[in-house]
């Protein structure tokens, strides 16, 4: 991928080594990527991306989403998600988190890495436990489409296209995997990730990313 010069305040980051330094990040932890995706914009400059790993729960893959951009319009971020079996929908916990330094000359990657997923690894027995309640947290018909409703019309997930608002109503009142029957927030979760799909892999990530934070359990 193209990399723009650097400049006193801001030094472009490769998108492969910022894939190979988290990689060997998690190999410290005991952590293999079992299965990695990539997306860039056109002009190469953009990069989201999302690693599954050999630590499972019950029905899925933990994972971490990453992104990038060496035109400065956001700064290098992870996220803990998960994968699920059974539809390979990708989901993610919450929003990316910024790393702790912008692309300075003296930004440390590998330190920063570090402490990232020191962060992420100590937090996927939550995730476990947020995914358990979503499970257990059932929904009456009018709850689920409040929640669509105040998605799409409200605007709660920007810049997820209305017209997605169908298929999100259909995937949750009429399923089409046996485990998704069952009326309660992980499924309705599931029918916005597998609606989700339809969407380019940039908007896929950022729209996944937006969910967690809006059907996430509020304890």
């Amino acid at each position: 991928m193209p990399l723009p010069e650097a400049t006193k305040t801001h030094q472009p980051l490769p998108h492969v080594q910022i894939v190979e330094v988290l990689e060997e990040a998690l190999s410290f932890r005991h952590l293999r990527v079992v299965k990695d995706e990539y997306a860039v914009s056109e002009d190469g400059l953009k990069m989201f991306g999302v690693m599954d790993l050999d630590a499972a729960f019950d029905g899925g893959r933990f994972s971490i989403g990453l992104r990038n951009s060496n035109d400065k319009s956001m700064r290098l971020a992870l996220t803990a998600g998960y994968r699920v079996f059974v539809c390979d929908n990708m989901a993610f916990s919450g929003d990316f988190s910024p790393l702790l330094h912008k692309h300075t000359s003296n930004f440390n990657l590998t330190d920063s890495i570090a402490i990232a997923v020191d962060r992420i690894y100590r937090g996927l027995d939550s995730i476990a436990d947020q995914i358990k309640l979503m499970r257990e947290h059932g929904l009456t018909d009018n709850d689920a489409r409040l929640i669509i409703y105040r998605a799409f019309v409200e605007k709660a997930l920007k810049g997820v296209p209305r017209q997605m608002m169908p298929t999100v109503h259909a995937n949750y009142f009429d399923p089409g995997h046996e485990e998704f029957r069952s009326r309660n927030l992980w499924s309705l979760s599931n029918a916005f990730t597998s609606a989700f799909k339809a969407l380019g892999p940039l908007k896929q990530y950022e729209a996944t990313a937006k969910l967690g934070l809006y059907v996430g359990v509020k304890e």
